[in-house]
């Protein structure tokens, strides 16, 4: 079975061919590229349209919906049953189609796959890394935060996506608001692998702004979701982000790049991420002559 590859992308000259060539790099090789452009005012698009192969598709209609929009918008876009995930700024492990497909394989009722992540920063250094094995998550369990997958390691089956849209008025956490939807009208079976396949640049994500927009943004959705519960949870959220303010007021914020990760490092891990970095790296894009 074939699948799609979907990557949104904005500005992201500096990173976007990283990540395509991570694509090229898939053991899987029964797959579609789908490079969608979300209005990009920097040589983003020229990079997406430099590649020259079959199984790339480049979408661009000069417009920013963000991100939830340009999600809306892959089933339509998708040839195939699973819709692969992937943000444009990150890379994933060679063998992460691969392995996340036999997920699928083992269990054929589940929607969504999720894997566990390497967190690293934009010059591709290691920094350690998160995600344990989970069978289900509950409604309960999503809304503690005791589990949630990470939005862009996800595998799904687009009947999946068709079912359940992304709220586009948001502009932050549309995924755990898709999560909490989702679940609440028990349609949310999802597999978690330990497996660390998809490497995630988390320094441009884990900053005090980002991360207090985040909290904010929960807040409304235990008001929509955690009725009788909402003052446990809105206290929760409000206590994290008084310590994220302090963080920032200190002018730590690199603590909130490392607490994302686990602070053992796996010598073995660390080694196999940074020859997967030597592989990727190494390959050399089809691309059209000009």
């Amino acid at each position: 079975m074939a699948v799609s590859i979907c990557i949104p992308f904005y500005n992201a000259e500096e990173y976007l061919e990283l990540a395509i060539k991570s694509v090229f790099t898939q053991t899987y090789t029964e797959w579609e590229l789908i490079l969608i452009d979300d209005g990009s005012t920097d040589n983003s698009l020229a990079i997406a349209k430099s590649i020259d192969d079959p199984r790339v598709k480049v979408y661009s209609d000069g417009k920013n919906k963000r991100l939830a929009g340009r999600l809306n918008e892959l089933p339509e876009l998708a040839q195939y049953e699973f819709l692969v995930r992937m943000d444009a700024d990150d890379l994933m492990h060679t063998e992460r189609i691969e392995r996340q497909l036999k997920v699928f394989d083992n269990h054929p009722n589940t929607d969504l796959v999720a894997t566990g992540c390497i967190s690293i920063t934009n010059d591709l250094t290691y920094l350690g890394s998160r995600g344990e094995a989970v069978d289900s998550i509950s409604f309960d369990d999503l809304l503690s935060k005791k589990s949630a997958p990470l939005h862009a390691s996800i595998i799904g089956r687009k009947s999946w996506f068709e079912r359940n849209k992304y709220d586009q008025s948001l502009k932050i956490a549309q995924d755990y608001d898709l999560w909490l939807r989702s679940s609440k009208k028990n349609d949310f079976d999802c597999r978690i692998i330990y497996d660390r396949l998809y490497f995630y640049r988390e320094e441009n994500n884990a900053t005090a702004s980002k991360i207090l927009a985040a909290y904010k943004n929960e807040r409304k959705m235990f008001k929509n979701h955690a009725k009788g519960r909402y003052f446990k949870f809105w206290l929760k959220s409000i206590i994290k982000s008084v310590m994220v303010k302090g963080v920032s007021m200190l002018n730590k914020e690199d603590w909130l790049l490392k607490r994302r990760s686990e602070r053992k490092i796996d010598p073995e891990e660390k080694k196999e991420y940074y020859d997967q970095i030597r592989s990727i790296e190494s390959i050399v894009l089809p691309k059209i002559e000009n």
